[in-house]
């Protein structure tokens, strides 16, 4: 399985979600400005129930 499946921000260990009076804010904490759930970045490192999953469908994070 290829990482590319999984990589996006959302599933990184970097990407943090604050919540706004004018909606939710999605940030990398690693590179400092805004994001969204979709896109991905080079620097993707993925949280660890990715890892898991990536595992048990045939795949690794280091593909």
């Amino acid at each position: 399985m290829n990482k590319t499946n999984y990589q996006v921000c959302a599933t990184c260990i970097h990407f943090a979600i604050s919540k706004t009076e004018s909606g939710m804010l999605y940030r990398c904490s690693r590179l400092g400005f805004e994001t969204k759930p979709a896109y991905s970045f080079q620097c993707w490192q993925p949280k660890e129930h990715v890892v898991r999953l990536m595992k048990k469908r045939g795949g690794s994070n280091n593909e």
